[in-house]
């Protein structure tokens, strides 16, 4: 596997991973706090059958931890940054946690022109409950957290000088005894991100609302909710109601106990993203790539 870097049009150098090969790759986001080395599993496993690439973005593993961009909008920008950085014309992307709500802010501001179908893993469509959101709608989006939380979650974290309140909060996304291979890896990557990059982020992720995106998405899209996970399994089904021709998969809990499938359930996970994968290259054969017929309303690509 061919490591490299790619420095970003703000002049930051984030560390991919690269397996190489020919076709059409498959480009994986990470969440908040953790790193392309959760993704070793489809590195190696997924590996045979396509090209795979992942990369730590800024502020998380081995990339530059500069003082500015921790926004979701800025990541949109190193992702495409990324793309055009290793020559990729087209690409199938797979998003987990906050690296879905990265590939809705790509898809927002560049469109889809180098996008062949998603994967979104276990990410609500909005993350917080406002005051004035009705319980309903937050059981809809997904909304976990409330807004004096999030204020809260975020002071704690800035003040705690031995990450041991973002361990906490991590942990909390597993409902079920944690297997001690599966945190060991969680723990140490979460560990790499530094405060100020961590609160800032966490902030920006949290305070957006995807509903209105997910509507206009012209690509096939695979959507995988956990039964276990901190996420709600209601809000991965409506996530996949609200975006045209998307199918959704559900791991139960006897299968996946936490927020983070592609280490607990590795070969099951890979299985699925490769059928659903294998599937979009089937319906390319006869020119069918894009769900519906409406020209695609998401933004023409443009430079940040």
């Amino acid at each position: 596997m061919a490591g490299s870097v790619i420095t970003t049009s703000d002049g930051v150098r984030l560390r991919v991973s690269d397996t190489g090969g020919g076709g059409i790759p498959l480009v994986m986001l990470h969440g908040w706090g953790q790193t392309a080395a959760l993704f070793e599993g489809q590195l190696v496993g997924l590996a045979d059958s396509r090209r795979v690439i992942a990369y730590d973005m800024r502020g998380h593993g081995l990339s530059d931890k500069p003082d500015h961009g921790y926004r979701i909008a800025r990541l949109a920008a190193d992702l495409r940054d990324v793309l055009e950085g290793l020559g990729i014309e087209r690409a199938d992307l797979l998003g987990w946690s906050m690296g879905a709500s990265v590939i809705w802010s790509y898809l927002e501001l560049f469109g889809s022109a180098r996008v062949r179908s998603l994967v979104l893993v276990d990410q609500p469509a909005a993350v917080l409950a406002w005051p004035w959101t009705t319980e309903e709608r937050s059981a809809e989006t997904g909304a976990i957290l409330p807004i004096d939380g999030l204020t809260e979650l975020a002071a704690s974290i800035a003040a705690d000088e031995d990450g041991d309140v973002v361990q906490s909060f991590v942990r909390s996304m597993f409902s079920e005894p944690v297997d001690e291979r599966v945190w060991r890896v969680v723990s140490e990557q979460i560990r790499q991100t530094p405060v100020h990059a961590a609160v800032p982020l966490l902030l920006d992720h949290a305070a957006q609302d995807w509903t209105d995106v997910l509507g206009l998405i012209d690509v096939p899209v695979l959507v995988i909710g956990c039964e276990g996970s901190h996420v709600g399994v209601r809000s991965q089904r409506e996530l996949a109601a609200r975006i045209p021709g998307a199918v959704v998969h559900v791991f139960e809990r006897d299968a996946v106990s936490s927020h983070f499938p592609f280490l607990e359930a590795t070969e099951s996970f890979n299985g699925l993203v490769e059928a659903f994968l294998s599937g979009v290259t089937s319906s390319a054969s006869t020119g069918v790539e894009k769900r519906g017929d409406t020209r695609s309303q998401l933004s023409q690509p443009v430079r940040a």
